[in-house]
């Protein structure tokens, strides 16, 4: 019987959490089963790396739900988008055999109903934890649950949702692995003090990603005293710079100094981790399964996270991280004051963390669980 031919569906083109797991999707299927062909909205690193790959990749207009069309003039400029993606995406799915249309996250509109047009199956990854607004939230909602499976990366993401037999929870998978690197050479790269206790925070800068409680939390009196050195890596969202430049403003208001380093986006991941004595996740909204706490704990970093959405279902509480209360940034602050004190109990978290992760979050067990799905899904008629 020959492979079935997948279409995905995506809304960016970076290396962060979403980028990651649609590349190690498309790259560990069976060939012999499944067949890949990645849209993208634009050319970006996640296209190059794809292509390095093997993995054919497309780019064109995507019609993607984002905060700026929730106005009138927003959901008619989305309403235009939509027409067009839904003719493209019919073109292509007729000229290319496809079986299946996977989008990759709940943010793509348009794709249930090109598949329904060309009476082929659509799968929806929900990677999104929504607030539950009275009039978007009910329409999102019924046209997610319209799709022939929804893929859930944590309970946090599936409970919105309800129940249903086509809505399954399947973790991600470890995308990336980056073994700590020498920790004085990490530090020398990073220009941070050799002695000093460094707290480390890594992700797209944004409004609710905590950076900024892990600020105010350098700025209460435990990690002041200590001298504590935190790291902000990452940039934010073309067109949100805002955030960055209220990360600047609010280290200047609380006289952080030499005591916070923002070093932008870096590739080399492994000079971060070795240079942390922890990595936090300190999310102010729930993030639905943070691939920035899967990758560290994976590292054997010692991770504190903000106590809901996925969190818990990566950070076991005392076993293999810590958990404290969303937002609180004195709750952070002494739970990371206790771990400065506590070197030993920092490494066995995170060595009991490392095994745990590279267990429950195996890449392939992500591709074994897709594929069950894809297989449940009946083929499509000729």
């Amino acid at each position: 019987m020959p492979a079935r031919r997948v279409l995905y569906l995506h809304s960016s083109a970076g290396r962060y959490g979403a980028d990651r797991q649609l590349q190690l999707l498309a790259t560990t299927l069976d060939p012999a089963r499944y067949q890949p062909l990645v849209v993208l909205p634009f050319e970006g690193p996640l296209a190059v790396d794809l292509r390095a790959a093997g993995v054919e990749v497309m780019t064109g207009p995507m019609a993607v739900l984002r905060r700026e069309h929730m106005s009138p003039l927003g959901l008619s400029r989305l309403h235009r988008e939509l027409t067009h993606q839904r003719s493209s995406l019919e073109r292509l799915i007729a000229a290319r055999d496809v079986d299946i249309v996977h989008a990759n996250t709940s943010v793509i509109l348009g794709g249930r109903t090109a598949s329904a047009a060309a009476g082929i199956r659509y799968v929806v990854h929900v990677r999104e934890i929504y607030p539950q607004r009275p009039v978007v939230w009910p329409w999102h909602r019924r046209e997610l649950r319209r799709a022939d499976a929804v893929l859930c990366v944590s309970e946090a993401t599936r409970e919105p949702l309800g129940g249903g037999p086509n809505l399954h929870v399947v973790h991600d998978g470890l995308a990336f692995s980056a073994e700590p690197a020498a920790r004085p050479a990490s530090r020398l790269a990073l220009g941070l003090p050799p002695g000093a206790f460094v707290v480390a925070v890594l992700g797209r800068i944004s409004a609710w990603k905590g950076q900024e409680v892990l600020l105010r939390a350098l700025a209460e009196p435990p990690m002041a005293v200590r001298g504590t050195v935190g790291v902000v890596a990452g940039d934010a969202w073309p067109g949100q710079e805002r955030h960055e430049k209220r990360l600047h403003d609010l280290a200047a208001e609380l006289g952080l100094g030499d005591r916070l380093r923002m070093t932008g986006f870096r590739e080399d991941v492994g000079t971060l981790y070795g240079a942390a004595d922890v990595v936090v996740v300190p999310s102010t909204r729930p993030d639905p399964l943070p691939n920035s706490a899967l990758e560290a704990a994976a590292a054997g970093c010692c991770v504190v996270a903000a106590a809901h959405g996925g969190l818990p279902e990566i950070v076991r509480d005392g076993q293999t991280g810590v958990l404290v209360a969303p937002g609180d940034a004195g709750a952070l602050a002494v739970a990371l004051a206790a771990l400065a004190d506590d070197p030993e109990r920092r490494s066995a978290l995170g060595s009991a963390a490392a095994a745990d992760v590279r267990e429950r979050f195996a890449p392939q067990r992500l591709a074994q669980a897709v594929m069950a799905r894809y297989d449940a899904l009946p083929r499509a008629s000729a």
